[in-house]
């Protein structure tokens, strides 16, 4: 066996890995392929002479790359147009380690909130929070010191458990939620909307539907209720990758998820996604009514 084939041995080995911490720190299932075979060229070119812990090693490089696309997303940010939510965890395609490897902690409602973090924030807390990095190599990363790098993953964490509602994970509990919603959605009962809602829901929508007139951000309960008030008449619960939430399907072909944070009874958060490539992502199953 010659080096590269050796190398890429190794680095297959250390595939899954890569592509979780890449995931995480870009909230994007395409974009952490693209650093994953980013961190590959790295590897192939440079070579693995004189490293002694692979695997850490290509968690640094994949780590640069990741902090590169997070702070050219920035600068591209303001011409974009809107938000753009992160890709819920997918699950066809990826075999049931890995999966589970993805799905540890890392919910919708998760993602969106580390896109409010900076990219050296974001780094620093996934590296320490999510994989245990020393803070002394995450350190050369951001180009900070090991307090400064300490410090950044230290803001990101009371901004994450400030902002992350905590779930409830029976599915029974949720699917109860869920269609109470959805029928005081088509019945139009205001009021019903509002006692399902916590006062701080916050509806967002993914660029998609967007563009097909949704509003970018909805906050309040009386906001999102005015908004689904008569309507959802042609939605239909469904197991969005597991929890219960909502579709709108035509043809047989989903057009809009809805996807529920549940917490204590009250729906806290809603998100649609209707990129028809994340659509393609999810994994989804209609429930009968």
């Amino acid at each position: 066996m010659d080096e590269q084939d050796w190398l890429a041995e190794r680095f297959e080995e250390n595939r899954n890995h890569l592509r979780a911490v890449a995931y995480r720190m870009l909230g994007s299932l395409s974009e952490a392929d693209d650093a994953v075979q980013e961190s590959w060229l790295h590897l192939s070119r440079a070579g693995a002479s004189g490293v002694e812990n692979l695997g850490g090693w290509l968690t640094t490089v994949v780590a640069r790359v990741c902090l590169d696309m997070l702070r050219s997303r920035k600068s591209r940010r303001e011409e974009s147009l809107g938000a753009q939510l992160p890709d819920p965890i997918a699950s066809g395609g990826i075999d049931p380690e890995h999966e589970a490897l993805l799905a540890d902690s890392v919910g919708l409602a998760l993602l969106v909130v580390l896109e409010t973090l900076t990219p050296a924030e974001r780094l620093a807390f996934v590296l320490h929070d999510m994989f245990a990095v020393p803070f002394d190599e995450i350190a050369p990363i951001v180009g900070r010191s090991p307090a400064a790098a300490r410090q950044l993953a230290s803001r990101a964490r009371r901004r994450v458990q400030g902002a992350t509602p905590v779930s409830d994970t029976d599915p029974i509990h949720q699917r109860q939620v869920v269609d109470a919603f959805l029928a005081a959605s088509r019945g139009g009962d205001f009021d019903a909307l509002v006692a399902m809602l916590d006062p701080d829901v916050v509806l967002r929508a993914d660029r998609a539907a967007v563009e097909a007139g949704a509003a970018e951000e909805v906050r309040g309960a009386a906001a999102v209720a005015k908004t689904f008030a008569g309507r959802a008449r042609v939605a239909q619960p469904a197991l969005v990758n597991g929890a219960v939430g909502a579709v709108w399907a035509q043809g047989g072909r989903p057009r809009v998820v809805f996807a529920f944070t549940i917490t204590r009874g009250k729906i806290v958060r809603i998100d649609l996604v209707a990129d028809p490539e994340r659509l393609h992502q999810i994994d989804l199953t209609i429930l009968d009514n």
